[in-house]
């Protein structure tokens, strides 16, 4: 086994130290980064959902006014005869 003096275990620690907190920080990155991205991925998503119901919307008017159009020429139609 090794014999290490004080000097030797303190910068043993020490190092153990820096390794395990490098490793912690670069975690926290990597979360922080996921995190975002999902951020970003939903918001993408929602901006999509929002556009589609807005879609929805105009295609339900644009076939109300259709109808409306259509039933209109159905009574000239029926005046006329």
């Amino acid at each position: 086994m090794l014999n290490l003096d004080s000097t030797e275990e303190i910068i043993a620690i020490l190092a153990a130290v820096a390794i395990i907190m490098g490793f912690a920080i670069t975690t926290y990155k990597e979360i922080k980064t996921t995190v975002a991205e999902e951020k970003s991925k939903a918001a993408a998503i929602k901006e999509a959902e929002d556009k589609v119901k807005e879609l929805i919307e105009y295609l339900d008017a644009k076939s109300e006014l259709i109808n409306t159009v259509a039933e209109a020429n159905k009574k000239i139609d029926n005046k006329d005869k």
